[in-house]
């Protein structure tokens, strides 16, 4: 994991009595130490740009945040936390997480220790109380009723299970709400979209004039974004389908065609999510992420989130979760196991 420190400086222009005593500047000219802080500040401002004049979006970019998704419901109508508000939440998260690292590594299958977790430790730069920007309550909508049964009906047919324990009976489309991630398919905080969690939080972008490509981390997915203002088709794929343009410096994705549900809030989207994401490159060390869902039969109203990722300066490497892998053997056969000893008590 990488931790980083972020500061600013100002540069000051010193003016008194001596420049008064000058002669007065010509006009629309400004004194050299306001013209050099005038440009460090465009500078920062105006985003990196490709040989070809784009917004240059290319690097490997982390988006760890203690910002929850949420705002939490005892925050309920505050948008912005103060500084003070801000270093407190901080303490708080980072004393729970050190709580949970202090506790006997569980033996459980399908738990990890806390040594693989990496939350970050700071909260959103913008000092939002939660990554939700729309609604304005920082909420995600309520479910629709048909999502609402859906998710009732695996809750009493997964009732007593663990998290990845297999429904009984089940094969490997069995494993529940985080079927996909079990199985090396898709990534959990990869989505798409993306929302920080857990670990391997970290994507990378490759640009070219006409395509874009979105490298995450977690279960190594490429996306293949052309920007050329081709339509969409009609190959429905685990993580759509994707088409880019620029409005200004911002990248635009639209993604549809979905195959199927992604890794995304476990499972509760379906394949008639369309999907916006947008990137832009605020300075040097900040990608600003912001996504809207809408599937209508999950939500009441499509929802927007917001997260600055900040620049990585190092390289990301594969995290290959198939290979070599016998969790997925071991899983189906500890299910048939556990089957055959209950059938065996049953019968006595």
């Amino acid at each position: 994991m990488t931790f980083r420190s972020r500061g600013s400086m100002t540069a000051l222009g010193a003016t008194g009595v001596i420049v008064l005593c000058l002669a007065w500047p010509v006009a629309g000219q400004a004194p050299a130490a306001q013209t050099a802080t005038k440009t460090r500040a465009a500078a920062k401002k105006s985003p990196p740009r490709t040989p070809w004049g784009a917004p240059d979006l290319m690097g490997v970019w982390d988006f760890r945040t203690l910002t929850p998704l949420e705002r939490p419901k005892e925050l309920a109508g505050k948008q912005l936390l103060t500084d003070a508000e801000a270093a407190q939440f901080e303490q708080a998260r980072l004393a729970e997480q050190e709580t949970r690292d202090s506790r006997p590594p569980s033996d459980v299958v399908g738990n990890y220790n806390q040594f693989w977790f990496d939350p970050g430790n700071k909260v959103q730069g913008t000092r939002r109380s939660s990554l939700i920007i729309d609604p304005p309550d920082g909420r995600v909508p309520p479910l629709t009723p048909e999502a609402q049964k859906r998710e009732e009906k695996i809750a009493e047919t997964r009732r007593g299970l663990r998290m990845h324990d297999l429904t009984p009976g089940g094969w490997v489309e069995d494993f529940g709400p985080d079927g996909l991630q079990v199985r090396c398919i898709m990534g959990f905080n990869s989505g798409p979209p993306m929302t920080p969690g857990g670990y391997n939080q970290n994507v990378q972008l490759f640009q070219t004039r006409d395509h874009v490509v979105i490298l995450n981390e977690m279960i190594h997915n490429a996306r293949i974004v052309p920007l050329d203002g081709r339509p969409h088709g009609n190959i429905r794929q685990w993580v759509g389908e994707s088409r880019g343009r620029w409005e200004g410096d911002t990248l635009v994705v639209d993604t549809r065609n979905f195959r199927r549900e992604t890794s995304f809030q476990r499972g509760r989207t379906t394949s008639n999510l369309h999907l916006i994401e947008r990137f832009t490159r605020v300075d040097e060390d900040t990608l600003r992420y912001e996504f809207t869902v809408n599937d209508p039969t999950v939500w009441t109203k499509p929802w927007t989130a917001q997260i600055d990722m900040a620049k990585n300066s190092e390289p990301m490497y594969e995290y290959a979760c198939h290979e070599g892998n016998y969790g997925m053997y071991n899983m189906l056969a500890g299910a048939r196991a556990d089957e055959a000893a209950a059938a065996k008590k049953g019968s006595k």
